[in-house]
C-alpha cells in the first residue's frame, strides 16, 4: 500500500473505548458564545457544523465623535523581512492597529495582501471584522489557497487590534474573556536531538520555567511510514516519560509521518507510556485516515493547522478526525476565522489546541484565543527553539513562569513591534 491509495478501514479493538460528544440534533435558537448573541444560522446541510455562525459583537462603546459618519480604513502599511510581517490599518480619523501575516515566505504574502487583499478593505468600516474577511474571500474566489489567508490574517488581526485600542480593552475582553494566565506547553522542533540530549534538556525547562508539560517530534516529516532514524520514536517516548515522571504531561508531533496501520500501532505504544496527545498522526489531507486512527485509539489524536478552509474544518469536525482541534491563527485566515473554526469545534465537543509554533505574534492571538472561548483546551503551545527571525521583533516577548503565560492586559494585543525591527524592515502601504 502507497500514500495516495484507499486504504480499508482500520479495525483495532481498543482497550480504552473513546466515548465523543455526538453533535446536537439542531442548533438551539439564538445560543450565546461566551456573552455574545449568534445572530443566525446559514444553512448549508443537515450536519450543525455545517452551519456558519454569525456574531453580533457589542456594539463599540468609544467617547469620541465621528461626525455622523462611520470610521473608514484610510491605509494598510506592511513591514516585512522574508520571515514575517507586520500589518498597520489606520483610519481616516487616525486611529490604528497593528497585526501580523503568516510567517515564512511573508515578502510574497505582502504582495498577495496589498494586490489581493488591501482592494476590498480600504474605504470599508474597520469595525465590521465579519464582513471584511468574507467579502475577502469571496472576491478572490478564483485564487482560493493558502497565501489568500495568510496575507488577510495580517489586515484581520489589525482590526481586532484596532478594536481593542478604540475600547481599551485587550482583544480577548472584547468577547468577554478574561486576561488569565494560560498553562503552557514547551514545544520541540526538533528531530536531529537525541532521546537522552531531548528529554535532558526538558528537565532543565521544567526547573528553569516551572512547565508541566511538553511536546517532542516523533516520526519523520511526511515519513511514509519511516523513523528519522531507526529506533529514535520508541526509545524518545521512553527516554521522555522516564525522565519526566508520571505526572507530567507529554504530547507528541509525527508531522503527517505515518499510513493508519502504522499510525495505530505507534498510537498504541504511546497509550502504553501514558502519552496525552498525538498530533498529525496521517498525512493532513488524508482527513479519513486521521478519523479511523482516532477511532482507533485512546489517545487524543489533535491536527487542523494547515487548514484554512472553512468546509474543510466543516467535515473534520463531521467525520470526527480529531479529537483536539488545533488552528492556527495566522495561517486560517486571521482572528475572526479562528473565531469561526473554534466555534464549530464547539457545537461537536471538541476542544481547541491552536498552533503557535514560534513566537512571533501569532503566540500573542492565541492566547487571546484560548481566553474567550468555552472550549479552550489544557495547554497553550509555547516555541523553546532560539529563533533568529523573531529575535528583537516584540518589545516584551511573552515569557512563561512557573509553567503559566499571562494573556496581555493592555489594549489591543498588548504587544507592540519593536520600533528597530520595524526601521529594518521593507515598508509598503496602500491608501484609499
Amino acid at each position: 500500500m502507497k500514500y495516495g491509495d484507499v486504504q480499508p478501514a482500520v479495525h483495532v479493538a481498543s482497550a480504552y473505548p473513546k466515548v465523543r460528544a455526538p453533535h446536537p440534533a439542531a442548533a438551539p435558537a439564538a445560543p450565546q458564545y461566551n456573552g455574545c448573541r449568534i445572530a443566525s444560522y446559514e444553512r448549508i446541510a443537515e450536519s450543525p457544523c455545517r452551519r456558519i455562525c454569525r456574531v453580533n459583537l457589542p456594539a463599540v462603546a468609544v467617547s469620541m465623535t465621528y461626525s455622523g459618519a462611520y470610521m473608514k480604513v484610510k491605509s494598510i502599511e506592511t513591514y516585512d523581512t522574508r520571515d514575517v510581517a507586520v500589518v498597520r490599518v489606520r483610519t481616516d480619523d487616525g486611529a490604528e492597529g497593528w497585526g501580523q501575516t503568516a510567517p515564512h515566505n511573508a515578502d510574497i504574502t505582502v504582495e498577495v495582501l496589498h494586490r489581493q487583499i488591501a482592494p476590498h478593505v480600504l474605504g470599508a468600516d474597520p469595525l465590521a471584522v465579519e464582513q471584511i474577511s468574507e467579502r475577502c474571500i469571496e472576491a478572490s474566489y478564483k485564487f482560493t489557497g493558502s497565501y489568500i489567508c495568510r496575507a488577510l490574517a495580517g489586515v484581520d488581526t489589525a482590526l481586532w487590534d484596532l478594536r481593542g485600542r478604540l475600547e481599551g480593552k485587550p482583544v480577548c475582553r472584547l468577547l468577554d474573556g478574561k486576561t488569565r494566565a494560560l498553562r503552557a506547553y514547551a514545544s520541540s522542533l526538533r528531530r536531529d536531538i537525541s532521546p537522552e540530549d531531548e528529554a535532558a534538556r526538558m528537565l532543565r525547562l521544567r526547573d528553569a520555567c516551572g512547565f508541566t508539560a511538553c511536546k517532542v517530534r516523533i516520526g519523520r516529516r511526511c515519513g511514509r511510514d519511516q523513523d528519522q532514524w531507526p529506533g529514535r520514536t520508541p526509545a524518545l517516548v521512553a527516554a521522555m516519560r522516564k525522565a519526566m515522571g508520571d505526572d507530567f504531561a507529554i504530547l507528541v508531533d509525527a508531522n503527517s509521518c505515518y499510513t493508519p496501520a502504522k499510525a495505530v500501532e505507534v498510537g498504541r505504544m504511546l497509550q502504553d507510556h501514558r502519552i496525552v496527545h498525538f498530533e498529525e498522526p496521517c498525512p493532513w489531507w488524508e482527513l479519513e485516515w486521521t478519523a479511523q486512527v482516532a477511532a482507533a485509539l485512546e489517545v487524543p489524536v489533535a491536527g487542523g493547522e494547515q487548514d484554512f478552509h472553512l468546509p474543510t474544518w466543516r467535515r473534520i469536525f463531521d467525520i470526527h478526525a480529531v479529537d483536539i482541534a488545533q488552528p492556527d491563527v495566522c495561517y486560517a485566515g486571521g482572528f475572526t476565522r479562528a473565531l469561526q473554526i473554534a466555534r464549530m469545534a464547539a457545537f461537536a465537543g471538541v476542544p481547541v489546541v491552536p498552533h503557535s509554533a514560534n513566537l512571533s505574534m501569532v503566540t500573542v492571538f492565541a492566547v487571546h484565543l484560548m481566553a474567550c472561548i468555552p472550549n479552550a483546551g489544557a495547554y497553550v503551545e509555547f516555541c523553546i527553539e532560539p529563533t533568529k527571525w523573531v529575535e528583537g521583533f516584540l518589545a516584551a516577548p511573552l515569557e512563561v513562569r512557573a509553567g503559566m503565560i499571562n494573556v496581555p492586559q493592555e489594549p489591543g494585543w498588548g504587544v507592540t513591534v519593536n520600533p528597530q525591527w520595524l526601521a529594518r524592515a521593507r515598508r509598503r502601504i496602500s491608501e484609499a
